[in-house]
């Protein structure tokens, strides 16, 4: 990744053309909602076993998929809060059926 973006709005169509692959995408969902799970069992446990899994288990699908699938590097590390708000808002467009009609929005392909 050798762009460097100021705003959100130029992050975005970025973060969906590294998730360009479907299987990726279903990886990264079933990251997020199973993160989302273990992080609230966490929090109403207070125990912190429950939070660290929610990384493994939040990260791990997505990082493998970028790996595996994309053969890219994740945003992660370079755009932790925008690529975590990326991550939510496309696990809740994929929810609501509507992440393929941003996808041709932004005309990734």
């Amino acid at each position: 990744m050798t762009d460097r973006f100021t705003t959100y709005a130029e992050f975005w169509p970025h973060y969906l053309g590294e998730h360009r692959r479907p299987a990726t995408r279903i990886c990264h969902f079933a990251g997020t909602i199973s993160g989302l799970v273990l992080l609230v069992i966490g929090l109403l446990t207070a125990d912190p076993r429950w939070v660290a899994a929610a990384l493994v288990a939040g990260y791990g699908p997505a990082w493998l998929s970028h790996a595996a699938i994309e053969h890219n590097k994740p945003a992660t590390f370079r755009y932790p809060i925008w690529s975590l708000i990326s991550d939510l808002r496309m696990a809740i467009l994929m929810t609501m059926g509507r992440l393929n009609r941003e996808i041709e929005r932004y005309k990734i392909n």
